[in-house]
């Protein structure tokens, strides 16, 4: 090995102990194939628990099969009569429904919500205050569902529950209703309970968001006159569209696959217009035993929601690529 000498004197290079640093950091160094131990047991798990599930499920579809006995196979028999299916063309229009109660609604109000909080109590009232509110919304996303629909079912029960017991009190005891058991009432009461559950998510979601928002944005806008409307609709909108992508598709995949809520609030009642293709495929699997059947409909809802998710991934990630001007 050689030294090199610097003009003022004698003093090893620093360039030569660089590269004894930089050899024994390359030996140390772990080699990439090892990460992927770490991904092993999820993408174990994930094959047992989500893969083989959802391969077996969509084999069966192709059957005509009462859980019990050998399967018959029918091929596409089973889907062709999902497409001429009007109950299960009603339980996806209720799913749109749901769709506007658990992601487009919540999202709009845990908006307006967060930026309350973030700007206006947390200034004004302390950070404490906003943080204890905070856990206030989102308390019910932690709540089991059964819990929650139970005590749902209580507030909006025809007889002694205490929403009718609070309009009579206050005198509008003309409108009292049978919130659950009317077929015009009973999916708008449903939403409305899922408005409830589900408002907490966005909420956390955007109150995170804003926290990285940078100040010296409002105080600029701030500077050029722009209220608190401008400043929510040309700073805080624009800064926190992530958050606001995956809020949207994260609800708007729950909305679609929900089921404890009608289950315990309903049952899909009263005479399936509270009904969800989830539910549906429940009752087509366990009450009807049409096994093949019931798995065909999981099999349309799944893939319905693969793909929303994978075109809602794009279009985030477009969106993203746009503002920051590259290219693919």
């Amino acid at each position: 090995m050689t030294f090199t000498v610097d003009e003022r004197g004698g003093r090893r290079s620093a360039v030569v102990e660089a590269r004894h640093q930089s050899k024994g950091t390359k030996n140390n160094r772990p080699p990439r194939d090892s990460y992927a131990l770490f991904l092993l047991p999820g993408a174990l798990a994930f094959l047992v628990i989500v893969v083989v599930p959802f391969l077996m499920n969509t084999g069966v579809s192709f059957t005509e099969w009462q859980g019990v006995g050998s399967p018959k196979w029918t091929g596409l028999a089973n889907y062709r009569e999902l497409m001429d299916d009007a109950e299960f063309w009603a339980s996806f229009r209720h799913s749109l429904f749901m769709v506007v109660s658990m992601a487009v609604v919540p999202t709009v109000l845990g908006l307006v919500l967060a930026a309350a909080l973030f700007d206006f109590v947390g200034k004004h009232f302390g950070s404490r205050i906003a943080a204890v509110l905070r856990a206030c919304f989102y308390l019910p996303q932690v709540l089991p569902i059964a819990v929650a629909g139970i005590v749902w079912s209580w507030i909006l029960a025809p007889e002694n529950g205490s929403l009718n017991e609070l309009l009579k009190a206050v005198g509008l005891g003309g409108l009292q209703q049978d919130w659950l058991g009317d077929p015009d009432l009973a999916l708008y009461s449903v939403m409305g309970v899922m408005v409830w559950v589900q408002l907490g998510f966005p909420l956390v979601i955007f109150m995170a968001g804003l926290q990285r928002v940078d100040p010296q944005l409002y105080e600029a806008a701030e500077l050029d006159g722009a209220g608190w409307w401008r400043r929510f609709w040309h700073v805080t909108l624009p800064q926190i569209r992530p958050e606001i992508y995956v809020v949207l598709l994260w609800c708007t995949i729950a909305a679609l696959k929900v089921f404890g809520a009608v289950y315990v609030l309903t049952k899909g009642g009263p005479g399936g217009a509270t009904d969800v293709p989830s539910y549906f495929s429940f009752t087509t699997f366990f009450e009807k035993t049409q096994v093949g059947y019931g798995a065909a409909i999981s099999t349309v809802l799944t893939v319905i929601v693969l793909l929303l998710a994978v075109v809602g991934l794009k279009l985030q990630t477009r969106a993203e690529d746009a503002e920051q001007g590259v290219v693919r």
